[in-house]
């Protein structure tokens, strides 16, 4: 007994103790559950590094905390990680900054499709290697590994959407040092068939569509008629404003409708926060109309619609009279589509909520809306709309060329 109560007593003794070397730029103690002696290393930076030796015996516990000390001066010295990380171990971190990120509302998509692509892809094929040692052989197993998965070649943004989140790993772990300052980061390719434009409906066909939702609204053999009313809105909504559905149409208030005046003439102007950032956009005299015909069936108690805007109320403006916004219009889209028999266009392309985004811009062009100023209504790039319209532009001005 009296041996056990020395042991313990010793063991005790141990743990309580610290043991300084290289004036102070090792610290040896003994951590709790432990009977190894750990090396608290200071770093040239200040860091602090944690490492275990290895050994019981306190003396041979000293030579071995040197040992590590001078490897890791060498490792600085040449560039070399510290900490081999695997690329698990760094796509955790920055899934866990994605989150906490204080812009996560403002791109909210962005963020979205890189979790998705990092923990759907990136993390089942890569999670155990060692994200240092990742060769451009370990890329192509990846990619073909995808297209198992997937069950088909990626299209370019697909591919494009798994660099980014790719990149996005990779250069965290260069800025933590995981990676060498001179080690090139093997890239992902981006060599996939474009995706198809996508189908937008003619004038002719938006007129029709237009008048069509008049009676499509008022059916009442349907699961929750009041979502074609509000949907019939939404649609006209992005018709006559070219707005992203969804993460930019879906938050919109009626605090943010304003009038714009020019002289003697108003018009109808939207605040609108996007992947781009917040803008105002113009809508079409046409919206007012439904505007209108919205809040008087909501229930709104105000005369005109300008008493309305002056209020600057706090209120979504695409919800029922009860106050529920669908999370998404697709489905019912779809009923639409199905119903008018708009769904395919001349190339049997299914058109889907984007086509009244691709509707607005090709009408705006086709009208002579310089690209310029089509960008900034739209919130996107004029190389975007280059790159999406520029073959579109002979036909457009087919009038002005056969002249």
């Amino acid at each position: 007994m009296n041996n056990l109560q020395s042991f313990f007593k010793e063991e005790q003794n141990r743990a309580s103790q610290l043991h300084h070397l290289l004036d102070g730029k090792i610290t040896l103690y003994i951590r709790p559950k432990s009977i190894h002696w750990q090396a608290r290393i200071t770093l040239p930076s200040g860091e602090y590094i944690r490492l275990s030796t290895g050994q019981y015996d306190l003396d041979e516990a000293k030579t071995q905390a040197v040992i590590l000390f001078e490897t890791l001066k060498t490792k600085i010295k040449m560039g070399t990680p510290i900490r081999a990380k695997t690329f698990g171990d760094v796509a955790r971190l920055v899934l866990k900054d994605i989150r906490a990120s204080k812009t996560l509302n403002k791109h909210k998509k962005i963020y979205r499709d890189y979790v998705f692509v990092i923990q759907k892809y990136l993390l089942p094929f890569f999670d155990k290697k060692k994200i240092a040692e990742l060769t451009a052989t370990d890329i192509a197993e990846f990619e073909q590994w995808r297209v198992s998965v997937m069950g088909k070649i990626p299209k370019a943004s697909t591919e494009q959407n798994h660099s980014s989140a790719y990149n996005r790993i990779m250069n965290f772990a260069r800025s933590m040092a995981y990676i060498p300052s001179d080690k090139p980061i093997p890239p992902m390719k981006v060599e996939g068939p474009k995706g198809e434009a996508r189908p937008a409906f003619t004038q002719q066909e938006v007129d029709y569509l237009v008048e069509y939702m008049k009676t499509w609204e008022e059916a009442d053999d349907v699961f929750y008629p009041e979502n074609r009313k509000l949907c019939r809105c939404y649609v006209e909504f992005l018709l006559f404003t070219g707005i992203r559905h969804g993460t930019e149409a879906l938050p919109v208030r009626w605090k943010h409708l304003q009038w714009h005046y020019i002289k003697d003439k108003k018009y109808l102007k939207v605040w609108v926060s996007g992947k781009t950032g917040p803008r105002f956009l113009i809508a079409k005299h046409a919206f007012i109309e439904s505007l209108t015909r919205l809040y008087k069936w909501q229930g709104l108690k105000y005369e005109t619609l300008d008493d309305l805007m002056n209020a600057r109320l706090d209120r979504k403006v695409f919800i029922t009279p009860d106050g529920y916004q669908p999370k998404t219009f697709r489905t019912l889209f779809m009923s639409l589509m199905k119903g008018s028999n708009l769904l395919k266009n001349e190339a049997d392309q299914t058109r889907t909520l984007y086509s009244l985004r691709h509707t607005y811009a090709t009408i705006a062009l086709s009208e002579g809306v310089d690209i310029h100023t089509l960008a900034r209504q739209m919130g996107t790039s004029i190389t975007m709309l280059e790159k999406h319209y520029s073959k579109l532009t002979p036909m457009l001005s087919a009038e002005k060329l056969a002249f």
